[in-house]
């Protein structure tokens, strides 16, 4: 069996040594391509032979053959080594096009059918093997994720930056009115009317208010909310059967509008919702995520 101890006090050079011999199959020529003398690579892989208990190659004529459990395990370690080769000479450039990175975006599920679709797109076009992941968060955590790595970027409302948390706004989204076409108010809204109606709030939190109620309340108006749900797809189907009325961004409200929905602005002026781009500062000069940053705030910008 392998000495554990000897293994994590391996000299990671010896693995070269076993890739270039495992390949050629001869010492000599082994220790032309690596630039050193036939004793050097016996030494070398006497320890590698000590440290995974095992003969590993067994000499026949002018060739070094290796044993069944070396030809069991070898292909792996050539495959890790040469995969790490190809990490070490892409350090520092990133190459979309032939890049296989995997990236994971945090954002609100409210924010992904705005979102996604053209990231797809736009990843399909540009780096074929890219994939990436769009995963829940929790703001109080989000420095945190970033920091650790769990999380590339983060899309959400405008948050207090705090120290190494950089932020970019990608866009100031108007509130918008969603009813359905038989809604008694869809031939005129005003603000008289919008303060009486019952109205419908989307959020995942149990209590408080909503971004909207926040806003409005702030003008000293108060209007009634009667059913709250924790996605606008049921907020949607709730609309097709009722007089409730849903504020919400128009860049959402554009997701989820059909034949039978329509949208009307706002009665009175509130304050747009901005959406932002998060990042963590350590990473701000990775060109990977410098590159997947224009990506994301191309699509803002149409």
């Amino acid at each position: 069996m392998p000495d554990n101890k000897k293994l994590q006090q391996l000299d990671l050079n010896l693995l070269k040594v076993f890739q270039t011999l495992y390949v050629e199959q001869n010492m000599t020529r082994t220790a032309e391509i690596l630039h050193i003398t036939p004793s050097a690579v016996s030494h070398a892989v006497q320890r590698l032979r000590l440290a995974l208990d095992d003969p590993l190659f067994r000499r026949s004529q002018n060739k070094m053959l290796p044993t069944p459990a070396c030809q069991r395990m070898a292909p792996g370690i050539v495959e890790t080594l040469s995969r790490l080769q190809q990490i070490l000479q892409q350090w520092g450039n990133f190459e979309p096009h032939s890049s296989d990175h995997n990236f994971t975006i945090g954002m609100h599920d409210a924010l992904e059918p705005s979102v996604l679709p053209g990231l797809a797109m736009s990843l399909a076009r540009l780096a074929p093997k890219i994939t990436f992941a769009s995963v829940k968060f929790y703001r109080d955590i989000l420095l945190k994720e970033l920091a650790a790595g769990h999380l590339d970027l983060a899309l959400d409302v405008a948050l207090p930056v705090k120290n190494k948390l950089v932020q970019k706004k990608l866009i100031e989204n108007e509130f918008v009115v969603m009813m359905r076409r038989q809604n008694p108010l869809a031939s005129g809204l005003n603000k008289q009317n919008y303060l009486a109606a019952q109205h419908l709030n989307v959020s995942n939190r149990p209590s408080g208010m909503t971004v909207e109620d926040s806003l409005i309340q702030k003008q000293n108006l108060v209007r009634q909310t009667t059913i709250r749900c924790q996605s606008y797809f049921a907020a949607r189907e709730i609309l097709r059967n009722s007089d409730q009325l849903l504020t919400l961004p128009r860049l959402l409200a554009e997701q989820f509008t059909e034949p039978d929905l329509i949208l009307q602005a706002m009665p009175f002026s509130i304050r747009g919702l901005a959406t932002h781009l998060y990042w963590h500062e350590n990473t701000g000069q990775d060109p990977a995520l410098i590159w997947l940053r224009k990506v994301i705030e191309n699509l803002f910008a149409r």
